[in-house]
């Protein structure tokens, strides 16, 4: 009897083949776009404003100003970020009408008007059409951002919950890596291939138009959101097999019970509930961190170490790609480890080294002309500091945004999830200059703080969530928040009688 209960035990810690392609079906269109897009539009800063001064000149008859040229530069790359935002404003509204599956079926809808926009913009000499293209490649990973996460959580055992949710980390990371490849020189970083480069955003939507049908709707949101019994029971046997269905079909069933009569929640609402501040608050904190860690400063003074350390010009963007293959070999390691670490050993351990690497990262910076060896030193807390990022603060993020929240108030969480992110990465873009032009190497000691502070809130506030249900989560937040309220009161007043 044990034995049998321990190999059913085992299995469940083991994703079915069909789970595993649904995941990837979801990744390709979704995350791994985030990944793509940041990426890719670096490759052809240089062309691109050969093609916007040469369109200028033969429209006004003049060159272009050098602020004017930095202007419109600035602006097709910023459009990403306007977009992410409007698209994690609108994404979890769409999860809820059109269901998790449809939501990232017509979200390549903007993709493909992206590729084909950004794709026409040089024949046609409009680079106007540059700016839409990255204002609907924005929207289309906003909304990816938003959905494919709560996709991924929904449709995975409570055992391996973690461990398919890193496939948004993996995707965004391998997206990055991909993107740096297909700039490189040997493939279509030629100037001339510009507009194909920039239109390659359409393959991973296709691809995710050809597969994702094939597999079913997220069976929680048939269940709870939708009712439909015969749907979510088809859906879990697609997924999961025969033998694991009943148990995740229970646990379903559970939440469903719990939350009765009570409709998807509105992302307002949830600031208004006290029974979700804490968790609220931690998503807050974990999305603006992840912005404002340090992880930009670093790629921003890796090309700057590859040259101290003696890399010719022409092999930089060789070494780049090296940077975007640690990020994502982390995060697939990370993947491996969370489920017998847990989510808060990784994400504490992250920030935790993260913040020893800037503290020698400004160290071997300093006395970079001291010693022909602090070049290499640097070059070494590039990597690490790349590492400690992938190994903790980069994938456990979006999983804690899933696992803190219950099914009525998850889209709203990503809502709001999704757009303190895209601010807090719009915010970084505008500021960073400026915080590298005053303090030069020294900016790494703000990002120390920032991640000690994040590490230091992680310990104290935010619970355990590996192997545990969503109302098991949700339910420890609760005993918790009334033992911080009697401990205030002195009275042990119970302040909490909620649905959960």
């Amino acid at each position: 009897m044990n034995f049998s209960e321990g190999s059913a035990e085992s299995k469940r810690k083991v994703p079915s083949k069909p789970l595993l392609l649904a995941v990837c079906a979801a990744c390709i269109g979704g995350t791994f776009q985030y990944g793509y897009n940041i990426s890719v539009i670096n490759a052809p800063t240089q062309p691109v404003q050969n093609f916007i001064n040469q369109t200028w000149r033969e429209r006004y008859q003049t060159g272009i100003s050098e602020d004017v040229l930095t202007l419109l530069w600035s602006t097709i790359v910023s459009m990403f970020t306007l977009g992410g935002f409007v698209g994690a404003m609108i994404g979890g509204t769409l999860s809820v009408k059109l269901g998790r599956k449809g939501t990232l079926l017509t979200n390549n809808i903007f993709a493909l008007l992206a590729a084909l926009l950004m794709g026409l913009s040089h024949s046609a000499g409009l680079f106007e059409l540059l700016i839409i293209g990255r204002l609907l490649t924005g929207i289309n990973a906003g909304i990816g951002l938003c959905v494919q996460p709560l996709y991924l959580a929904e449709i995975a055992p409570t055992a391996i919950r973690g461990a398919m949710g890193m496939g948004t980390s993996v995707f965004i990371t391998g997206g990055i890596l991909t993107g740096q490849v297909m700039g490189l020189k040997e493939l279509l970083g030629r100037e001339e291939h510009w507009p194909i480069l920039l239109s390659t955003t359409c393959i991973p939507a296709f691809l995710q138009l050809l597969i994702l049908p094939w597999f079913p709707e997220s069976p929680r949101y048939l269940l709870i959101d939708k009712g439909d019994d015969e749907g979510c029971k088809k859906a879990l046997k697609q997924l999961h097999g025969m033998a694991a269905c009943d148990g995740e079909r229970e646990d379903i069933e559970k939440e469903k019970n719990n939350l009765a009569g009570f409709q998807a929640k509105k992302p307002w609402e949830l600031f208004t509930d006290r029974s979700l501040r804490w968790q609220l608050l931690t998503v807050v904190v974990l999305n603006i961190a992840q912005q404002l860690n340090g992880l930009n400063a670093i790629y921003f003074y890796a090309g700057y170490v590859f040259k101290q350390s003696g890399i010719p010009d022409d092999k930089i963007p060789y070494a780049t790609v090296g940077t975007g293959a640690c990020e994502c070999i982390t995060a697939l390691t990370c993947g491996m480890l969370i489920e017998c670490l847990g989510r808060k050993v990784l994400i504490t351990g992250g920030y935790t080294l993260m913040g020893i690497c800037c503290i020698l990262f400004t160290l071997t910076l300093t006395f970079q002309e001291a010693s022909p060896v602090f070049p290499y030193l640097s070059m070494v807390c590039v990597f690490a500091f790349i590492l400690s990022f992938g190994l903790g603060p980069g994938g456990v993020t979006n999983i804690l945004t899933t696992e803190l929240f219950t099914q009525n108030a998850r889209p709203a969480a990503y809502m709001i999830a999704g757009s303190v992110n895209w601010l807090s990465f719009f915010s970084i873009g505008m500021i960073f200059p400026f915080i590298v032009l005053g303090l030069k190497q020294y900016c790494f000691l703000v990002f120390l703080v920032v991640c000690c502070l994040v590490g230091a809130y992680i310990c104290l506030v935010v619970p355990e969530t590996k192997n545990k249900t969503f109302l098991e989560i949700q339910n420890e937040f609760l005993s918790s928040n009334k033992r911080k309220v009697g401990s205030c009161d002195g009275a042990g007043s119970t302040l909490l009688s909620t649905s959960i």
